[in-house]
């Protein structure tokens, strides 16, 4: 049964407007990039008077826009890396081993995406403070302390996605390897992960996202020489005025990577969500 001229028309239009509400953001973020600063002030203008690539040079120098890109590039690649390399192993013990507390352990790893971020916020400032007290070891401040904070929030969520993911993984592919001669770390590492990368790419793609854009816990627990990005570019914004382009400027530099990173890495993004749904 063909459709219906007018539903197809309709569904173009509606595809249309929605292209418009995504792209309107993004073409005036560029156009006020591309702006000098007394063009941007005013009123709107849909349609820029004059062009300048200034902008994307002084956001360097306006702010130490550097140092708080390689912060966030630390924090949210130690983060990514830890919390894949502890979700593996767990995950694999719970979908291919069977002990006492597993279903306990499974629901409390779960849970825990149901409680706000904002409630751990002080515990973890106090702990952070007295451990810096009571040992010398630096956390509150640090990148350390920060890679520690985001691994506790991207890891349950890992942790249940790639045991998802491993179930669906025949496991005489486990067996075919132990025969060979490997054990269970053997075989984890070279079948059980090269057949499950579109998930564990998925999961590390999870883990740096969150740690790149979070706010929060950035404004609370760094200080001037470990302030990530999302809290750097405030400093674009003084009290007697904002610098909009620099603003928009340093917004697109900083959102490139993820962009682009994200364009490369979209199907086994798309294949890790829904690979392991479906047992």
């Amino acid at each position: 049964m063909s459709e219906p001229r007018w539903l197809r028309s309709v569904r173009w239009i509606v595809l249309g407007l929605l292209t418009i509400f995504t792209l309107t953001p993004l073409y005036v973020m560029v156009s006020s990039a591309l702006k000098p600063l007394d063009e941007v002030q005013g009123a709107f203008h849909w349609v820029p008077t004059t062009l300048t690539l200034r902008p994307f040079v002084d956001i360097w120098k306006t702010i130490p826009l550097g140092r708080y890109f390689l912060n966030s590039l630390v924090v949210s690649a130690s983060a990514t890396v830890l919390s894949v390399t502890i979700a593996i192993f767990a995950a694999y013990s719970i979908s291919r081993f069977r002990f006492p507390g597993r279903r306990v352990f499974s629901v409390t790893v779960l849970s825990t995406q149901m409680f706000p971020g904002i409630l751990f916020l002080l515990p973890l400032f106090l702990i952070f403070v007295n451990i810096g007290e009571a040992t010398g070891v630096q956390l509150y401040g640090s990148r350390l302390g920060l890679t520690i904070t985001y691994l506790t929030f991207s890891l349950p969520f890992s942790i249940w996605m790639l045991a998802g993911y491993f179930d669906s993984i025949p496991r005489e592919l486990d067996e075919a390897a132990q025969v060979d001669g490997n054990g269970p770390v053997g075989a984890l590492l070279r079948v059980v992960v090269p057949a499950a990368m579109p998930g564990i790419v998925a999961v590390a793609i999870y883990a740096f996202m969150t740690a790149w854009g979070e706010v929060l816990f950035a404004s609370v627990l760094t200080n001037d020489s470990t302030r990530t990005l999302s809290i750097g570019l405030q400093e674009y914004s003084t009290q007697t005025d904002v610098y909009w382009n620099q603003v928009m400027a340093a917004a697109l530099v900083v959102s490139t990577p993820i962009v682009i990173g994200f364009l490369l890495l979209q199907r086994y993004l798309v294949a890790g969500l829904t690979a392991g749904a479906v047992k």
